[in-house]
């Protein structure tokens, strides 16, 4: 019986290790949500009962709609995330920008592969609240750190109803031609070395799938400053032109 007792202990403390930080996710939440002005916050739940922030920007004549995913340890409206998630929705695509897993303030990439089954949760999540809406037509577009999150969930579930995946940003070489929906790898003239480096790699494992591309945005960085107009514009012009 103290064996069992011991197991159940370190399972669980494992499974809380591997998990977000839940508290620093409700401090970003009442830091940000006071500020939001587009869009209504809405909170899903995970299996194991946490509920995690979105930002849902419903479009006046939705088209589709689109899941917004943020990178390594910030918000559902950080960053070029914001203008992503209300310029879309002025554009005729309904939004919902989710709050990730995030570690420490302190972590680095390499902390957070465990983290990408939560990830994928979220991601499942998000999706059925979408087709709970009454939208068919749903495209994911994540930046950063949490393009690899939105591989895993689009890797592991091969039933996953989104119909087009915009990654920007992403440094590693994930296996894209394992997924059934087209990909977009767009990126910065001037991003991070590990994502420009790594470009002609990614580029190779788009060739030949139709709808799938990659675009580079001249003197754009891995944060689009000062361009997040010409990032909104790359993303909506693919979205029109595939969904």
């Amino acid at each position: 019986m103290k064996r069992l007792l011991a197991g159940i202990v370190l399972f669980t403390s494992c499974a809380l290790a591997f998990a977000s930080d839940y508290a620093r996710e409700k401090k970003w939440a009442d830091e940000i949500l006071p500020a939001v002005l587009v869009g209504d916050p809405v909170y899903l739940e995970l299996p194991n009962k946490h509920r995690f922030l979105g930002l849902y920007a419903e479009a006046a004549k939705p088209k589709a709609a689109v899941i917004v995913v943020h990178g390594i340890g910030v918000h559902p409206d950080h960053g070029l995330i914001s203008p992503l998630r209300q310029q879309l929705a002025d554009a005729g695509y309904t939004t919902l920008s989710l709050q990730m897993p995030i570690l420490k303030v302190d972590a680095k990439p390499e902390d957070y592969p465990p983290t990408f089954d939560e990830a994928a949760q979220r991601l499942e999540k998000a999706a059925a609240f979408l087709k709970q809406k009454g939208y068919q037509k749903i495209a994911l577009v994540s930046h950063s750190l949490g393009c690899r999150m939105s591989y895993r969930y689009l890797s592991s579930r091969p039933d996953a109803p989104i119909a087009a995946w915009v990654a920007i940003g992403t440094s590693v070489v994930d296996d894209t031609s394992k997924l059934k929906m087209p990909v977009f790898d767009l990126y910065g003239q001037n991003d991070l070395p590990a994502v420009v480096k790594n470009a002609p790699k990614r580029a190779a494992l788009l060739k030949g799938r139709a709808g799938s591309l990659q675009q580079q945005v001249p003197g754009a960085n891995h944060f689009f400053e000062g361009l997040e107009g010409n990032l909104v514009e790359a993303v909506r012009g693919y979205l029109d032109q595939t969904l």
